[in-house]
């Protein structure tokens, strides 16, 4: 058989498969006005077993647009705010003291839920946010001496405020890193803007269907390991990811001053998945160029160190890595 016939064939199956995901789009739609970049990025990250970062200043929607897009699963949720005076046990749980067993028992915490919201991650210390680390790599906790194994599926969405604003502690790399993607969200458009006003002057509850079980989202990110990925695209992203690291070999050596420290291997399996989550949301069962570029900026962005020489001339991530998108050779 052909390998152009496999894929169709592919596609059509997976296009079956996910017809799903244009009613749970339609239902956050109902919620969220706008944000075609979040609601794409949302659903690629459900799909690929990403944890996903957002970034936004306050009243962007970020947090209800993870809170709709839970309504529509029916999964364990839970939302915790993060503040300065929280801790650890707060998140992952505590051994307490059984007095009439004599024993230390295990409470454990909101992290042991499918999805977990972490609003305002950066308005916590370090010691609280580097809770999250075992579980969001290894999903796991350990409490004292045992080890609790997360159910599958598990999730972290976070939102953060810009650095720049007060009340604010930055991620420390090992966390960020751990973010399949790092999401910037920008103000809406004026028609955008005014359709909000119009929908929300009048405050009401607005019902969201529950179209997602455990299964069938299981079934989902299996669809999703299914997309093809030819040997082009996989060197592409190879190619991009090395740039980061190797900015004169990859072509690109007015960058070399510029890039302190690239993306981790990491990036190279995130950013493959990502483009398989952005194949299937897009209905296809195959990557394609456009779906490599599409996602690099938030697979990359907040794994590119910049040089001091950088930030002097004002270049952020998201300019160095399209500059390394213009450079790095299109399959």
């Amino acid at each position: 058989m052909e390998p152009s016939t496999d894929i169709e064939t592919l596609t059509r199956e997976l296009e079956q498969k996910t017809l799903v995901l244009k009613e749970v789009e339609a239902e956050i739609r109902k919620v969220i006005v706008g944000q075609d970049y979040l609601i794409d990025r949302l659903l690629v990250g459900l799909l690929t077993r990403g944890h996903l970062l957002i970034e936004g200043v306050p009243g962007l929607a970020k947090t209800l647009a993870v809170k709709t897009l839970a309504s529509t699963l029916h999964i364990d949720f839970q939302r915790i705010q993060f503040t300065p005076d929280l801790l650890p046990a707060d998140l992952v749980g505590t051994l307490i003291y059984d007095q009439k067993n004599g024993e230390f028992v295990p409470r454990k915490g909101p992290i042991f839920n499918h999805i977990l919201l972490a609003d305002e991650i950066n308005r916590a210390p370090a010691k609280v946010q580097s809770a999250l680390l075992e579980c969001m790599e290894e999903k796991q906790v350990t409490l004292g001496d045992v080890t609790y194994r997360l159910e599958d599926p598990f999730m972290v969405l976070a939102t953060q405020n810009p650095i720049e604003q007060e009340g604010t502690y930055p991620l420390a790399e090992a966390q960020v890193d751990r973010f399949m993607m790092k999401l910037r969200l920008t103000y809406p458009t004026r028609t955008e803007e005014e359709e909000i006003l119009e929908r929300m002057l009048v405050e009401a509850p607005i019902d969201v269907r529950t179209l997602l079980d455990r299964d069938r989202l299981l079934e989902l990110r299996q669809a999703a390991d299914k997309v093809y990925l030819d040997q082009k695209m996989r060197r592409y992203i190879l190619d991009l990811v090395y740039a980061t690291r190797e900015p004169r070999e990859a072509g690109a050596g007015d960058l070399a001053e510029l890039i302190a420290f690239g993306a981790s291997p990491r990036a190279t399996l995130f950013l493959a998945r990502a483009a398989k989550g952005m194949a299937l949301v897009r209905g296809r069962g195959f990557v394609i160029p456009e779906d490599v570029k599409e996602m690099a900026p938030d697979v990359l962005r907040h794994r590119l160190v910049a040089t001091y020489e950088a930030e002097a001339e004002e270049i952020s991530s998201d300019d160095l890595v399209a500059r390394l998108l213009d450079r790095v050779e299109v399959p």
